[in-house]
């Protein structure tokens, strides 16, 4: 059940990850359409498609670590002995959790600390460019918990998108 639940969740990532892919292309399209056929560039396309670049990076990231996609060390625990393969690659994947749960501390501590702000460009919370860091590291650790998960019980994680 747990394993669905990932799933779905990677699926919806990398569904939003295509959708503000899509949503910063039309931004950056509208932006020169403003700048050279208008005259008058929009202010706010800029800062709307970085912030875009933000949280599709951060889809994308989860979806990685989930699916298997990040830079991993498989040549040299394949050289391993198999007790050994299994123990240091659940220890791979609890480093890569311990890392998520990082990323959500130190991106809830930064947006806390600028949610008062505003953008200069746009009218949203300065602290919004920290909520990625947020969503990427809880996926990350609910993703390396299953992979955890798996490698106890003897099976691997099958990518959601295929």
């Amino acid at each position: 059940m747990y394993t669905r639940f990932c799933a779905a969740l990677s699926r919806l990532s990398l569904i939003l990850a295509s959708i503000g892919l899509i949503a910063v292309i039309l931004c950056v399209q509208w932006q020169v359409f403003g700048r050279y056929v208008l005259n008058d560039t929009p202010t706010w396309a800029e800062a709307l498609a970085m912030l875009l670049v933000l949280f599709v990076t951060a889809f994308g990231l989860a979806v990685g670590v989930r699916d298997s996609g990040h830079v991993g060390l498989e040549s040299m625990v394949a050289l391993l002995p198999e007790a050994w393969q299994r123990r240091i690659e659940l220890l791979i994947h609890a480093l890569v959790g311990l890392f998520g749960a990082l990323m959500t501390y130190g991106g809830w501590v930064w947006a806390s600390a600028k949610w008062g702000e505003k953008k200069p460009m746009m009218p949203v919370p300065d602290g919004i460019d920290y909520v990625p860091l947020i969503i990427a590291g809880v996926l990350i650790v609910l993703f390396s918990i299953e992979h955890i998960a798996a490698n106890l019980r003897g099976i691997t994680v099958e990518p959601a998108w295929n």
